[in-house]
């Protein structure tokens, strides 16, 4: 059986219109985008097309976007940034417990500069409530940094009525929308931004690309120093087939979203739906509506997700336990945490994403193995406990 792949949300493998739009700036249009020669304006003009791209998806200029290595880069300069440009202003900032660890940990290394950060809770399904921004903000915040949809569960946050908040209290307000991107229409101006991140991997561009879009007249200090690239805000050559790779995916992405996002949600309903009704101890985690569309999050009573993910794993099924980037971690999942899960609920999570190429064949597939994986599995637990007990 050819493998099944759903961890869309963990990366999504490139289209060949993107690669085939990449593979020139390897070798023949390898110019220096900075170089005053042909060879480099040459790449320049990709690098700027690419910007254009970018921007018109965002509904923003081109100015307003600032090239990156990733979701990560640009969470941190956006945060990082922020804060050291802001300082004399004041040092809070106010985020949610289930951000991503990109800007978790950026949060934590600011605290320990002499920031201040309110981490703010959400209730069951993942939502941070508006009026909670609106209660935490004081004199001397300086940034708010809420994710537009959760990178676990799927939960959508209320983004724009969060910017609303922040634009009527004076302060910046920064997305992660690197979930979202590619499964949502993300305006700039709608959602009120001033900071949004994105990431090209996650939806069919290259790994090692990212964007920061920054609304002009939004104050920013490097991070990276050296020469003047990216308006003095990220210095280094650029990486050309990466942002080449990034305007033609996000393209495609917007242009085919529509479409897209109906078939998913209904290959994502159909998952939610027969792992429900077949597999006894399951729940559904995140909001039940306001969900990406391709994102199914569950836990199994009496299941520990690693056992879980191996035997599907070994069945030639590709799904995690939550965020790539905490998948080796054996700390359980933050996320699950702060929308309350306790003991063997918390242990037992799993994350199915789909994308482009899966099938209805494929869902089904899945659901059937892993309602025999888990009957085994608890069949197995229930032995070893009864020969122990003698």
């Amino acid at each position: 059986m050819d493998r099944i792949y759903l961890d869309y949300a963990a990366t999504s493998p490139v289209l060949p219109e993107v690669l085939d739009a990449m593979l020139p700036f390897f070798m023949s249009c390898f110019g220096n985008p900075s170089g005053i020669h042909e060879n480099g304006r040459e790449t320049r003009k990709a690098v700027e097309q690419a910007r254009r791209e970018v921007a018109e998806t965002l509904g923003a200029e081109s100015r307003e976007i600032v090239f990156t290595s990733g979701g990560s880069e640009s969470d941190n300069l956006a945060i990082e940034g922020t804060a050291f440009a802001l300082r004399q202003k004041g040092n809070h900032i106010i985020t949610s417990q289930i951000e991503h660890h990109a800007v978790l940990n950026t949060c934590r290394w600011l605290e320990k500069q002499g920031f201040r950060v309110t981490y703010l809770p959400v209730d069951a399904s993942g939502l941070v409530e508006p009026d909670s921004v609106r209660d935490a903000i004081g004199n001397d915040t300086v940034l708010v940094s809420i994710m537009t949809a959760n990178n676990e569960i799927g939960t959508v946050e209320p983004v724009s009525e969060i910017g609303e908040i922040c634009r009527e209290k004076g302060v910046l307000f920064h997305t992660d929308a690197v979930q979202a991107i590619g499964m949502m229409n993300i305006h700039a101006a709608e959602i009120n931004a001033d900071l949004i991140s994105l990431s090209a991997h996650k939806f069919h561009g290259p790994k090692g690309t990212g964007a920061l879009y920054i609304r002009k007249g939004t104050k920013l200090e490097s991070l990276i120093h050296g020469g003047a690239q990216e308006r003095g805000l990220r210095a280094g050559t650029e990486n050309v087939p990466g942002i080449v790779g990034m305007g033609k995916a996000i393209t495609i992405a917007a242009k085919e979203r529509e479409e897209n996002q109906q078939r998913i949600r209904e290959l994502r309903d159909q998952m939610i739906r027969i792992v429900l009704e077949r597999i006894p101890g399951s729940q559904l985690n995140g909001h039940p509506e306001k969900r990406l569309a391709n994102n199914c999050h569950f836990s199994f009573a009496g299941i520990e997700s690693e056992a879980l993910l191996l035997r599907l794993d070994l069945a030639g099924i590709s799904v995690s336990g939550g965020s790539a980037c905490t998948s080796g971690s054996m700390e359980p999942s933050h996320v699950l945490q702060a929308i309350g899960l306790k003991n063997e609920m918390l242990k037992s999570g799993i994350r199915m994403t789909m994308g482009r190429e899966t099938t209805r064949e494929e869902i089904e597939k899945t659901a059937e193995k892993m309602s025999e994986i888990i009957a085994d599995l608890r069949q197995m637990s229930h032995s070893s406990i009864k020969h122990l007990r003698g």
